[in-house]
């Protein structure tokens, strides 16, 4: 190229960036309208900086054509760059929050006696809602909430861990349902996610993916957070994006909670630095307040000094009443519930060592619920001081579904124990765990009477879909941009899987039709966006309809009347034979919400054809949204076969040390027979450290060399620890260690039949060293269930906690040389016989029925 056709084309490309400051205009090819044009000064089509927007019909949007000229010499041509995708113009930010396991009567927002000052300040600067609703549950109402679909159709008519094979609970959301980050992230919005991801299949939740159910393949271009249920809030199963990182080991008393607001905070910055006009979505979604409850020791003494619950649940019932009164968040001819004393002992029958046991739970549940909602605030305000509160959407959903009654009648200082079927007794609680309660040394839930006393002025809680003290959510919405009606309170009938539509409005953004080249469901919520405006105060709800299903119980809402069954099962009694029937084997009850708010007397007797008219209505919206088949087992669903990646294998080998695999993509142990045998190198000044572990300080086993000999132990909750261990120390030199066990029960097979008789039952261990039997024991029972699902399977090392602090800390690396580590399983098979006896069983417990 010539010099004077270089200075031609140089000039060109030098007008094409000055003219590249201004804001952005329409493609021909991409655009759609606007509510005003483009300023005169935005830059040309085909400059560096020129931007656009467009219909969002089709996802990712097709590649314009190139615009520029194209001669033989590039002094001759014109260069052309396709335009940003760009939000339409004056896009909010938006900020959606949502806690865990949190009840309509938890936060002083909705007349708790919890300080939630960052709900407060939305509520104060917008809207507070009285009637929104979840599924009753964590996951399935997150995939509600990112899809606008409802939870069956999202794949999540259950959590991922109780997935089973039928497209309403396999746990896997649609390509044809694209979430709410992926379509603000393809019409240019910095899309974000921090917090809980249970929306992760668990089979899918390992290092060798796949990826595209994780966060940033659902669309959010970054996520902060950890993966399933829960997560030990000190020592969590952290994840940047796909990466597993570790908690920082130079800050003894960090937690995740102020952690992920840190991160938040920083990420908020990062973006606002590199690009100011670029609005965000931030899904901010912290693990608190669901089990375990681990606030730091500061919010645990502020608390403590209220003296909040001394006078117990009863009269925290009536205290949270008579304050939602105030507020105005219930309708003042509301009548509050009566209290189950048939289900749920009085305060005043407790003893003296029962209640100061109830006390201390129910203050660190309070201490984790304030210190959520301050690390929010934090958020919040970070947002303001980065001059974008104004335009930012905030809407703040106080719980994914009621307070959790999961700890049972007595809380637990371990939830792990819970889901294995093991109620702690108090005196052990009180003797071994009072002192802990809340730190890392337990996996801590509150008493179940503590739950319904949060759930005021409704019945029940989470898990039960029919009734409100489950599925009613206090939310508050600001954008003071756009809503003036300060301190309003809106009392339309909504769910959350008007969350999408909403703020689909909000930006002017369309739902796609196709995505991927993928046809898209149509979006199942309605908008509430125009509640925002306060004509619009107390017009009917666009939301006339809602079905309501889990674990079998199920009710429909239909223009201000509810159809529930009856609630057969609490929560913690959930290794019980099932209702085989859950469709037809009910008990109807009938509520008119209209008149009354809390769900308070039935009306099933007085308008039967209305029962028989809503019952084929729901039996319509449940062919329609995939609820059918219903299914009312829990722990069975547990523990039912899933795609593992280890389905269906017996053997495994292990050469190289690997740490990190979840429960979910690990081989299982339980219920069955199995060996594991390791081919070691001893160095010549002796060795120890890990060579297996699953699970960690609630709930796991271990195999490892502690001052040279060989262990092996059951960590049954916490609770106790079998061992096995060799009396000599390992001499330098090759060694094969083994261990045996040889379960005695039947099996998840016996599930089939609606029988735990299979699992949990005695088995028999016996430890080798170099083929001689060095220790054998016999353990009584065994875990039936779970280990402890935010901890891994561990080959070398031991990440987060360990199976036994007396013997060692994490990470506790392997010394010696692990030549080769294998595991066989033999899982137990029914034979002919055992089928017939199973089925006779069945036979029988149906007749005495």
């Amino acid at each position: 190229m010539s010099l004077v056709s270089f200075r031609v084309m140089a000039s060109r490309l030098l007008l094409a960036f000055v003219v590249s400051g201004g804001l952005g205009v329409f493609s021909p090819a991409l655009a759609q309208s606007q509510e005003s044009p483009a300023p005169k000064s935005a830059p040309p089509i085909g400059s560096p900086a020129a931007t656009t927007t467009i219909d969002g019909k089709q996802l990712p949007a097709p590649d314009p054509a190139f615009g520029g000229v194209i001669k033989n010499i590039a002094s001759e041509s014109k260069p052309w760059w396709a335009p940003r995708i760009v939000p339409p113009a004056g896009a909010p930010n938006v900020l959606l929050i949502m806690t865990d396991d949190s009840g309509y009567g938890v936060p002083s927002t909705f007349g708790g006696v919890i300080p939630t000052p960052a709900l407060d300040r939305v509520a104060k600067n917008g809207l507070r809602y009285t009637q929104m609703h979840s599924t009753a549950l964590c996951s399935p109402t997150r995939a509600a909430i990112i899809t606008g679909r409802n939870h069956h159709s999202a794949g999540f008519g259950v959590i991922s861990e109780q997935s089973t094979g039928f497209p309403g609970y396999n746990s896997i959301i649609g390509q044809d349902k694209a979430t709410i980050g992926r379509i603000l992230r393809d019409n240019g919005y910095a899309t974000s996610w921090f917090g809980k991801n249970h929306n992760t299949p668990a089979f899918e939740a390992s290092e060798i993916g796949p990826f595209h159910r994780w966060p940033v393949g659902m669309g959010f271009e970054y996520f902060y957070g950890f993966v399933g249920g829960d997560t030990n809030q000190w020592e969590p199963n952290l994840f940047r994006n796909t990466t597993q990182i570790q908690p920082p080991k130079d800050q003894p008393d960090w937690n995740l909670t102020t952690g992920m607001a840190d991160d938040a905070i920083a990420h908020l910055n990062h973006l606002n630095q590199i690009d100011p006009s670029k609005p965000f979505f931030c899904y901010y979604v912290p693990g608190g307040t669901h089990a375990p409850h681990h606030p730091t020791k500061e919010w645990v003494q502020k608390i403590r000094d209220l003296h909040l619950f001394d006078q117990g649940w009863n009269k925290l019932r009536e205290t949270i009443f008579a304050n939602q009164k105030k507020l105005s968040v219930i309708p003042p001819e509301t009548q509050l519930t009566p209290w189950p004393s048939e289900l749920l002992k009085n305060w005043d029958d407790c003893t003296p060592e029962e209640k100061k046991l109830f006390i201390r739970q129910v203050e660190i549940f309070a201490a984790y619920v304030a210190y959520t909602d301050h690390e929010i605030g934090r958020v919040i305000q970070a947002v303001e001081d980065l001059g974008k509160l104004d335009n930012t959407l905030i809407i703040y959903i106080n719980g994914d579904n009621g307070t959790s009654a999961e700890g049972g009648l007595h809380g637990t200082p371990n939830e792990v124990a819970f889901f294995n079927g093991v109620d702690v007794p108090t005196n052990i609680q009180l003797e071994k765990y009072y002192e802990d309660w809340g730190t890392d040394k337990t996996y801590a839930h509150m008493s179940a009477h503590w739950a319904w006393a949060f759930d005021t002025p409704f019945s029940w809680f989470k898990q039960i879909s029919s009734h409100l003290g489950g599925v009613r959510q206090g939310m508050a919405v600001s954008w003071p941009a756009r809503i003036k009606d300060r301190g309003g309170v809106r009392n339309q009938f909504h769910h959350v899987i008007d969350v999408v539509p909403t703020i689909l409005e909000a930006t002017r953004i369309n739902a796609p039709q196709v995505v991927d080249g993928i046809q898209q469901s149509p979006i199942e919520g309605t908008s509430f966006a125009y509640t925002f405006d306060e004509k619009n105060a107390k017009v009917p709800s666009t939301h006339t309809t809602q079905y309501f299903e889990m674990f079998g119980d199920h009710a429909l809402y239909h223009e201000g009347w509810l159809l529930s069954t009856k609630v057969t099962r609490p929560p913690w009694e959930a290794f019980g034979v099932p209702n085989p029937n859950p469709l037809n084997n009910v008990t109807w009850e009938l509520y008119h919400l209209d008149k009354d708010y809390s769900q308070s007397k039935d009306l099933a007797a007085q308008y039967p054809e209305k029962v028989t008219q809503l019952k084929q209505k729901f039996l319509e919206e449940a062919k329609k949204y995939q609820v059918l088949p219903l299914d009312a087992s829990v722990a069975q669903r547990i523990v039912a076969p899933r795609p593992n990646i280890t389905a269906g294998r017996t053997e495994f080998v292990y050469t190289f040390p690997q740490v990190g695999i979840p429960q979910g993509d690990s081989p299982t142990l339980l219920n069955s027979s199995f060996n594991v045998t390791a081919e070691i190198e001893v160095p010549a000044g002796g060795a120890e450290g890990m060579l297996l572990t699953s699970g960690g300080r609630f709930a796991g086993y271990g195999f490892y060399l502690l001052k040279g000999k060989p262990v092996w132990i059951w960590n049954m909750l916490d609770l106790e620890r079998v061992r096995w261990e060799g009396a000599e120390a390992l001499s330098p030199g090759k060694h094969t260690l083994e261990f045996d066990f040889q379960y005695e029960g039947k099996g998840v097979g016996t599930l089939l039949f609606n029988s735990f008789s299979g699992l949990g039952q005695p088995a028999t261990g016996t430890l080798k060293v170099d083929g001689k039997v060095v220790a054998t024991k016999k353990m009584p029972r065994t875990l039936p269930m779970i280990l402890q699902w935010d901890e891994s399977f561990d080959i070398g090392s031991d990440t987060l906690t360990g199976v036994n602090d007396a013997d060692y800390q994490p990470p506790f690396p392997f010394t010696g040389k692990l030549k080769k580590l294998t595991l066989k399983v033999d899982r137990p098979e029914l034979s002919e016989a055992d089928i017939k006896k199973l089925e006779a069983a069945g036979r029988n417990n149906r007749v005495s029925e």
